[in-house]
């Protein structure tokens, strides 16, 4: 990417958990780097081409979402790259990592190749492809791992659908292991699954068929199984449930390689919000009680869930606006996850290091990717939040192609005021 020449961004409070940094910091950017970072004023005298005053807000190391799906090739009538990445850098995020549930799927060099062409095509975030674990989705046999690793994938994961037989599991986390990748891992078992909300007193009042939790645990504590065998590594994508926190909880105890991310509406929602049969509540892994939505709370406060990403799952409004049984699975997420994160800040679930930790610091780590931290030589991605803003999610505003989101008409607090991606500003909202 292009830089747009030195900038220096003042005035602002610098958290950056990598360095060990939460105080007043200036920071200079240069040739796509962090050049410099100094005490408040210090680099009032440095040349630059643009001087961006954050005052009253954090400067963080650029958000990275671990989990999202940019629907390109393909599906382009709900999401393209172009559309995606337009979405993460006005919520802030520099970085993302999309899912291979594709038309064509991408189980190949050839697809992957594709997706980072329109990623450079469009400009703005870093795009970082997550190839197919299986040929075509369809869990029989492994896909050409080795081939997209080296074109530029980062892990694999068969999300949206589940790895149902545990041989291929196991193959797959020996095989990533010798690239040095981990396995997101949709879990699921498809025998316990199959209803549309979380399987519950609500669900019963509601008469809708319901997925239980130990959908979920069932297949976590298989895969925690295979990767205690095999010393792969293991990613459990969208959390959902007290028994997965309590399952990974245990298995790191153990020194199992596993990580784990839990979502904005997953963490902030229960499964009430179907109450009125909205099919932008509907979503997979579905919203549940209000003690897994705790659980996932406190996961994130001991660290035991390690990412908090946004399963960004943009579907156009006619596969949403029908009957709850028969509408699409999945919301999106980009846009709102800044500021439903920072819920838990203000409410003294996370420190503010801890916030930064979990949406840029990790996921730069289990994806091995750039970023993370805004030391000196680091690359140049940050996000300017300020904290304060308030501001409300409207359907029109959204920059992403589909607005099936359940936060349409929500006061958020918090928002990105500045998007930079190898130091150039790609997103520059407005009001703190």
């Amino acid at each position: 990417m292009t830089t747009d020449g030195a900038i220096v961004i003042e005035g602002g409070r610098l958290i950056d958990p990598a360095a060990g940094i939460d105080a007043p910091r200036d920071l200079l950017l240069e040739d796509g780097k962090v050049r410099a970072v100094d005490g408040p004023g210090a680099l009032h005298s440095a040349s630059a081409a643009r001087r961006i005053d954050a005052r009253g807000c954090w400067i963080v190391p650029g958000l990275i979402d671990l989990h999202c799906h940019l629907r390109e090739p393909g599906y382009e009538y709900k999401e393209t790259v172009a559309t995606g990445t337009a979405a993460a850098v006005a919520g802030g995020f520099t970085a993302l990592a999309c899912m291979a549930n594709t038309n064509p799927v991408n189980d190949s060099a050839a697809v992957t190749r594709f997706i980072l062409e329109r990623a450079a095509e469009a400009a703005r975030a870093r795009v970082y492809p997550i190839g197919a674990l299986s040929q075509g989705l369809a869990g029989e046999r492994l896909a050409e791992i080795g081939e997209m690793r080296a074109a530029g994938i980062v892990a694999v994961s068969d999300d949206g659908k589940p790895v149902a037989d545990a041989g291929l599991m196991r193959h797959a986390l020996e095989y990533c292991a010798m690239f040095g990748i981990p396995i997101v891992d949709h879990a699921e078992d498809p025998g316990l699954a199959g209803g549309s909300m979380h399987e519950g007193r609500t669900s019963i009042r509601l008469g809708l068929r319901g997925i239980p939790a130990a959908a979920e645990e069932v297949i976590v504590s298989r895969d925690i199984a295979l990767a205690e065998l095999t010393g792969g590594r293991l990613h459990i994508a969208h959390a959902s449930t007290r028994g997965t926190v309590d399952l990974v909880r245990a298995a790191k105890a153990r020194g199992v390689r596993v990580t784990a991310e839990a979502t904005p509406h997953h963490f902030t929602l229960t499964d009430e919000a179907v109450a009125e049969y909205d099919g932008n509540a509907k979503m997979n892994p579905p919203l549940r009680g209000a003690d897994d939505c705790e659980a996932l709370r406190a996961g994130l406060a001991d660290g035991t869930i390690d990412v908090i990403a946004t399963d960004h799952a943009p579907h156009h409004r006619d596969e949403k606006e029908v009957e709850f049984e028969n509408a699409a699975f999945g919301i999106v997420g980009l846009e709102t996850a800044l500021p439903l994160s920072l819920r838990l800040v203000e409410e003294r679930v996370l420190m503010p290091s801890d916030w930064v930790r979990r949406l840029s610091t990790k996921p730069a780590e289990i994806l091995g990717v750039p970023g993370g931290t805004l030391q000196p030589g680091a690359i140049a991605d940050v996000t300017v939040v300020s904290p304060a803003a308030e501001w409300r999610v409207e359907a029109s505003a959204l920059r992403s192609k589909s607005k099936n989101s359940p936060f349409l008409g929500w006061t958020m607090k918090g928002r990105a005021l500045f998007t930079l991606v190898g130091g150039r500003v790609v997103y520059e909202g407005a009001g703190r």
